[in-house]
């Protein structure tokens, strides 16, 4: 079974042909730097993939705070992954990622599309959005 490694810290210009010979010396380690979609610059972190817990625990002895480019490295176990019950997103399991509305439990009011003609509001706030409407048509006619 593989295990995961969070590989932290990393310098902002490190490019995936310097991480990997970071990690040459470390034998059978698949190292994936992860990087912004747009610029394509590194976003200061990686996971490095090795084949047992041992293997891991040796890297993370071997590696962590090790310096690189001037920056101090940061490796731990990377925590396990799971499904997020809204739209099926993958976030970490201590609650990393996504909105306070989502970590509360609370939903944000959805805009529906009805097609070209404009939109729908959120049944939710159907009424609300009456009153705003009644409001606004009270305060122009005035």
């Amino acid at each position: 079974m593989s295990v995961r490694v969070y590989i932290g810290n990393l310098p902002r210009d490190i490019e995936q042909a310097e991480l990997d010979a970071v990690f040459a010396e470390a034998g059978e380690v698949s190292a994936k730097l992860v990087t912004d979609r747009k610029t394509g610059k590194s976003r200061g972190f990686a996971f490095a993939t090795v084949a047992s817990d041992e293997l891991a625990d040796a890297l993370i002895e071997r590696f962590n705070g090790t310096e690189v480019q001037g920056s101090t490295l940061k490796l731990e176990k990377a925590q396990p992954r799971e499904r997020d019950n809204e739209g099926g997103n993958n976030r970490r399991r201590n609650g990393g990622g996504g909105n306070d509305n989502r970590r509360s439990g609370k939903s944000a009011p959805r805009v529906i599309s009805s097609g070209p003609e404009g939109f729908q509001p959120d049944p939710r706030w159907a009424q609300e959005l009456e009153k705003l409407k009644e409001l606004l048509a009270a305060q122009t006619v005035s």
